[in-house]
């Protein structure tokens, strides 16, 4: 579904920063159904790596498949579901604008757009505001708009940058549970957060980077069990200071 294979990525130098390595020759693998959790300190290489898998960037060396193929592919854009950190919506726009456009682009019918549209509103407890501009929604209504933005192709692949950013402990738990509920549906989804007890409750394998190198790759019961830690935070904490030479 997923495949790097010995990537990497430097950006150049800038006035007043110096040549910054994002990712150092990495390698990972997502298989189909797959929920993976990106996690790692800022800097780390996460954003970069989603940034690589959605074409946004391209590799300086290695090599990136999605579902067998470049992501530049147009064919292979309509079957991924993509949420970012922060929502930058046109502020005039509504949601309900934005999902018939969005479906529009990804060649789904008028009607199948409206259907899916009102399940994924109400899901989302968006209904009821769907007309109003989105520059009135709350930092958390535009997270969960963004989020059935993500879903409104049925994509085959999601990749979610922080998807509980900005979100109350309720509106937390709807994105939680519409996440499992899509596992269990069987979508492969690959999400970095910082919260490490959503990512352990949620993810069959995590992949720790640490300055754009591979610490991790295994279930978090794994690396919990090498790091010999009772929580996942912990095991993090401890695998990033041993590569740091502090213990």
């Amino acid at each position: 579904m997923i495949t790097f294979q010995a990537v990497s990525k430097t950006y150049p130098k800038e006035i007043g920063t110096a040549t910054s390595v994002a990712l150092d020759n990495l390698s990972f693998l997502v298989m189909q159904g797959e929920v993976l959790g990106l996690i790692g300190a800022n800097g780390a290489g996460k954003s970069t790596s989603i940034k690589l898998l959605m074409d946004f960037i391209r590799p300086d060396s290695g090599n990136i498949q999605v579902f067998g193929a470049s992501p530049s592919l147009s064919n292979v854009r309509k079957k991924i579901g993509y949420l970012p950190e922060v929502a930058n919506f046109p502020a005039n726009l509504s949601v309900h604008e934005l999902l018939r456009f969005t479906g529009k682009t990804c060649d789904v019918s008028k009607q199948i757009m409206d259907d899916r549209s009102r399940e994924l509103l109400q899901l989302l407890d968006l209904w009821e505001v769907r007309k109003r501009p989105l520059r009135t929604y709350s930092k958390g209504m535009q997270q969960r708009a963004n989020f059935a933005i993500a879903l409104c192709n049925d994509p085959d692949l999601l990749i979610l940058d922080e998807p509980m950013s900005g979100l109350d402990p309720i509106g937390r738990k709807k994105i939680i549970d519409l996440i499992v509920q899509l596992k269990e549906s069987g979508k492969t989804i690959l999400f970095c957060s910082h919260i490490l007890e959503d990512v352990d409750r949620l993810v069959d394998n995590v992949l720790l980077l640490h300055k754009g190198k591979k610490l991790f790759h295994g279930t978090p019961g794994a690396l919990t069990a090498e790091e010999g830690s009772s929580n996942m935070t912990e095991a993090f904490v401890s695998r990033v200071k041993k590569e740091e030479g502090h213990v």
